[in-house]
């Protein structure tokens, strides 16, 4: 007689070949730390439009990474839905359980999964591709969440606790191994971020812990309340000598007096939220064509065709 049963897997030996082998390129783990991130914001985004989620105002949904080289560290901080404790156990701990899947098969009659990236549960695993250790904290958009705190050394036990995150959204932070610090450096993690990334839905902003602050000089008038002020400059009106036609000369001002102001500098996002296919073909320019090609093939010269 036939014998039917249910495959068992031991997570123990599992969880090695996970970690060394879910991807064929190390690098490939900042796409799934941010598609993860993207999906946390679009998920909250459609809470919103369906009222079960009010955004504040002037609320920017965004995904920041910050690198430490001193701590050997790289996190990835969204402004999505986050998780409480029982969310935290049931998709983080949960290999291949996804928490894309779950959202749409609970909202599947009022959201579409349009934008939606993650679906097979396994993208988080690749944290530890690159970490000896990962800390979670997060914040549930859910009223009267607590937060959460959450680590795991690499193994198949992890510890959950009560945490500190004040906002909505995740934070998640990658205590990097010694043949894999390189991410916590700024230029390679822009590198990554750009190869990987270009064109995610949501602006990513690149940081670096304990940077000097950096400034720049705008007109007084394009100054916002997001704007930091250093300082007001005035810059007096400037004048310059011209011969008139009687051959005495006059005074006439070529530049006149306006305020300027210092400002902590802008962040500026390093993917593009609204790629040239977001648009109708007869709203793009040539010049927008060119810029595309530019950025997309690494070539600064016209194309040939």
């Amino acid at each position: 007689m036939a014998k039917k049963g249910n495959l068992s897997i031991n997570s123990d030996n599992i969880f090695p070949v996970i970690k060394k082998w879910l991807y064929s390129d190390h690098d490939i783990f900042v796409r799934e730390m941010i598609s993860n991130g993207c999906d946390a914001i679009t998920k909250l985004k459609k809470l919103d439009m369906i009222g079960e989620y009010t955004y504040p105002d002037d609320f920017e949904n965004k995904i920041r990474v910050v690198v430490n080289p001193e701590e050997k560290t790289i996190k990835f901080i969204d402004t999505g839905l986050g998780m409480d404790a029982d969310e935290v156990e049931e998709y983080i701990t949960q290999i291949a359980f996804s928490g894309a899947t779950a959202f749409l098969e609970k909202y599947k009659d009022k959201a579409n999964d349009d934008q939606i990236i993650g679906h097979f549960g396994l993208g988080f695993y690749s944290a530890f591709m690159v970490a000896e250790q990962v800390d979670i904290d997060t914040l549930s958009y859910k009223e009267g969440a607590k937060p959460v705190h959450w680590e795991c050394d690499g193994g198949t036990e992890y510890t959950i606790d009560e945490g500190d995150r004040k906002e909505v959204g995740t934070e998640i932070t990658l205590h990097l191994g010694e043949d894999t610090v390189e991410f916590s450096n700024e230029y390679r993690a822009r590198e990554v971020i750009k190869k990987y990334c270009s064109f995610m839905p949501y602006p990513i902003y690149l940081e670096k812990a304990n940077a000097e602050p950096e400034y720049e000089t705008i007109d007084a008038s394009e100054k916002t309340d997001k704007d930091t002020v250093i300082e007001t400059i005035h810059e007096e009106a400037k004048y310059e000598e011209k011969e008139k036609e009687d051959g005495t000369k006059e005074k006439v001002e070529i530049s006149p007096a306006k305020d300027k102001v210092k400002i902590l500098k802008r962040p500026v996002p390093i993917n593009d939220t609204n790629p040239l296919w977001n648009k109708h073909p007869n709203d793009c320019t040539k010049e927008e064509y060119l810029e595309f090609y530019r950025k997309v093939f690494l070539d600064y010269k016209e194309p040939l065709f």
